[in-house]
């Protein structure tokens, strides 16, 4: 009879942690060679994802623009360019209605804080403008509540 050979017994070794290639795409984990606009799945159902909301002033530029020059468009970088402009006066305008509110001992911020911060920041005749479309228009909210 041929002889058997019994199977060897091997020591366990050590063996290090393999590497792991990265998998494309840059993220790991369940999902990852789903697209990344594919949404979650609950119970079956497709869930839409929603989109992160960006706050801007374009629709307030556009409807001036139109306002004043009803034939002109305006590209988005221009766009881009008017909504950096409004949030920089608006930091301005608020930043110095909070420091007249400080130094007159006050804790809030009323139209005569932001008209004089107004007058204070801009120049000349568009400090004038500025103040009476202001003015105008916290009439016409007193007037409609």
């Amino acid at each position: 009879m041929p002889s058997q050979k019994s199977p060897t017994k091997r020591s366990p070794t050590k063996r290090s942690p393999t590497k792991r290639s990265p998998q494309k795409g840059g993220k790991g984990g369940k999902g990852a060679k789903r697209g990344g606009k594919a949404g979650k799945r609950r119970r079956g159902v497709q869930v839409k994802r929603r989109r992160r909301r960006r706050e801007s002033y374009g629709i307030y530029i556009y409807k001036v623009l139109k306002q004043v020059h009803p034939d002109t468009g305006i590209s988005s970088r221009a766009m881009s360019v008017m909504n950096s402009f409004v949030n920089d006066v608006f930091e301005r305008i608020a930043a110095e209605a909070g420091r007249l509110t400080t130094y007159n001992r006050r804790s809030t911020v009323s139209s005569r804080e932001v008209q004089t911060a107004v007058r204070l920041l801009l120049p000349g005749e568009l400090a004038k403008h500025a103040v009476s479309e202001g003015t105008k228009a916290v009439t016409k909210y007193t007037t409609s509540r």
